[in-house]
């Protein structure tokens, strides 16, 4: 049985927060079984965002909950590109949900929260 989407988000920022990264979720998608989408904002006008991984690319770990891979080729990318894609995911699945990390970093937390 897979983590429900609202509880992956909620341990997601959690996450985030216990390392000093300000999270939020800008849109709420379905809670069951939503796409997730995590933008991190680098907050010098790019950001990177990763997004559902394939799953027949790779063999999901035992354990692992949701893999992630990055939604763009260049990464970290123009924040108007970052924009302009997750419209059109909307656009195609209003479900999705999307988390912004605020870390001039770059640190995703992706790696922590699969479980």
């Amino acid at each position: 049985m897979r983590l429900k989407s609202v509880l992956w988000v909620a341990a997601y920022l959690r996450r985030c927060n216990i390392d000093g990264a300000f999270a939020v979720v800008r849109r709420r998608g379905a809670e069951e079984a939503g796409a997730i989408f995590v933008r991190i904002n680098r907050l010098d006008g790019t950001s990177d965002l990763f997004g559902p991984a394939p799953q027949s690319a790779f063999e999901v770990p035992a354990g692992v909950e949701r893999m992630f891979s990055a939604s763009l080729a260049e990464q970290p990318a123009p924040d108007a590109t970052v924009e302009a894609y997750l419209v059109r995911e909307v656009k195609f699945d209003p479900d999705i949900w999307i988390v912004e990390v605020e870390d001039r970093a770059g640190r995703h937390f992706l790696d922590l929260a699969g479980g």
